[in-house]
């Protein structure tokens, strides 16, 4: 016993001897002022812009005034137990999030953490939130179609994978019923989907991703969530967090799709972060600087080069206007941004026009380029046919008498009108688009009366895929229509309207 006693006290001897103190020099601060969901902390000399920093109950913030004697710090948390006189300590990196394949499918907040209670993320991989949009040389042209699934966009405003294209309405319009059913859509087309909800409740939230997990779009989603009951912080945030995320599938050659629900909100929490800072007002309260708040970010989606990977982010930002005034600050300046846009109109969605999309306004900048060779030979003349269609009607409520031409033009753009009626989280393929189109951009529903319509299709949907799936297979698998298919196609239309009537 005394020679274990001896061994373990010379060990233990040694140790000590050996012992070289490490030296570590670390930059604290202390809270000056705190309140409101920010702080003002003097001390940190050294700290860089958009650096988390803890504070002493635990909660982190971010480095958001860098100012002569003292730093403003947005709390990302709780700040009712952080008194002044506090210590603050910088974290020394930059606001960063988990980024790969293991957030597929995952429910998380703006600052990576799961909040679905499936346990932690195995990602080890960080990128920052603020990163640099690629530059022109780094880019390509944008010809790959992401589908939506809905018949009025892919047909007449068609979007391209690396685009950005904004949804814009009232509330209450269905903006987030088109973002929602592009994403059902995507199952199977190697698409990865980022959802971005920005001050929406948490009950809201919960059923939308009970609604992806039903429809099994959870498979190739991410959910990045900042509730209206969470810090300005947190959803001023969020958007460059979910941004990062895509931007991982980007550079690593897949494509990805990002949607933000909606920015309206997100350039609220940045005014109120802003004015609690006590930066200077501009227009409609709005600091200078609102229009860079979302060109940097909207700027990081990108079709890339093949020499990048190859690799595509498409944004659908959101923005909710005021009875439908499109020239509001924050609205023009996302306008200005983007590379068009889908405009909803509340008198379309009351008048039952679902989806409610004002084909005058709309856009696409990317235009054709986007569209696939079959879409583009059926739907060439339907955005100058409706337009007709529009001023007609407007002409023939006068009550005048119509020619047989006029009146003609006129049946056809009412049964336009109700071919591009869609229940909401019903997307449809390509080829059944454009089965629909055809008959109804050639004439061949006629003879339909117009209530009827929406029955037919139903119908002829069902006998499409049962006694003319080879048509169907064919326009699906080569996205092309050639003269053959046509006639093929015309017939079946023919022979089952016949039988149907």
């Amino acid at each position: 016993m005394a020679d274990i006693s001896s061994n373990m006290f010379e060990s233990l001897l040694k140790q000590v001897q050996d012992y070289t103190p490490e030296i570590e020099a670390v930059e604290v601060g202390y809270v000056e002022e705190i309140g409101d969901g920010i702080a003002r902390v003097a001390g940190l000399r050294n700290i860089r812009y958009s650096e988390l920093v803890r504070f002493s109950n635990g909660v982190a913030g971010i480095a958001f005034n860098l100012e002569r004697d003292n730093v403003g710090i947005i709390i990302m948390g709780d700040y009712d137990t952080i008194n002044e006189g506090d210590e603050v300590r910088p974290l020394g990196r930059i606001a960063s999030v988990p980024v790969g394949m293991g957030l597929v499918g995952r429910v998380v907040n703006a600052l990576g953490d799961p909040v679905d209670g499936r346990g932690p993320i195995g990602e080890t991989e960080y990128y920052n939130i603020e990163r640099i949009a690629p530059g022109v040389m780094e880019r390509q042209n944008v010809n790959r179609p992401v589908q939506t699934g809905i018949v009025a966009i892919d047909s007449m405003t068609p979007i391209g994978r690396g685009q950005r294209e904004l949804i814009i309405g009232d509330r209450q319009t269905g903006k987030t019923a088109i973002a929602i059913d592009t994403i059902l859509n995507q199952k199977g087309k190697d698409l990865y989907c980022i959802y971005v909800a920005i001050g929406k409740r948490r009950g809201e939230i919960a059923r939308l991703v009970a609604l992806l997990e039903e429809n099994g779009a959870m498979e190739y989603t991410t959910v990045v969530v900042a509730t209206a009951s969470e810090a300005a912080a947190l959803q001023y945030i969020a958007p460059y967090a979910g941004c990062a995320i895509g931007e991982w599938f980007m550079e690593n050659g897949k494509d990805s799709l990002i949607v933000y629900d909606d920015l309206s909100k997100h350039a609220w929490a940045y005014r109120q972060v802003s004015l609690l800072m006590r930066r200077p007002p501009g227009r409609e309260a709005y600091p200078g600087d609102v229009f860079y708040l979302h060109s940097r970010l909207l700027e990081r989606a990108a079709q890339l080069s093949e020499a990048r990977g190859g690799g595509s982010l498409t944004a659908f930002p959101m923005i909710e206007t005021l009875l439908g005034d499109v020239s509001a600050y924050v609205p023009t300046n996302v306008i200005s941004i983007t590379d068009g846009q889908i405009f909803l109109e509340p008198e379309l969605f009351n008048a039952g026009q679902r989806p409610a999309i004002n084909v005058g306004i709309s856009v696409s900048r990317v235009g054709g380029d986007a569209q696939t060779k079959a879409m583009k030979q059926v739907a060439g003349g339907l955005r100058l046919d409706l337009a007709q269609f529009r001023s007609l009607a407007a002409f023939a409520q006068f009550g005048s008498d119509l020619d047989k031409a006029t009146q003609r033009q006129l049946d056809r753009g009412l049964r336009l009108t109700e071919l591009l009626k869609q229940p909401q989280y019903q997307p449809l393929s390509l080829s059944d688009q454009i089965a629909v189109l055809f008959a109804g951009t050639r004439g061949l529903l006629d003879s339909i009366p117009v209530e009827r319509v929406k029955e037919w299709q139903v119908a002829w949907q069902r006998a499409y895929h049962s006694q003319y799936a080879a048509i169907a297979d064919h326009i699906e698998n080569n996205k092309t229509l050639p003269e053959d298919q046509e006639k093929a196609l015309r017939s079946a239309i023919e022979q089952f309207t016949a039988s149907w009537s």
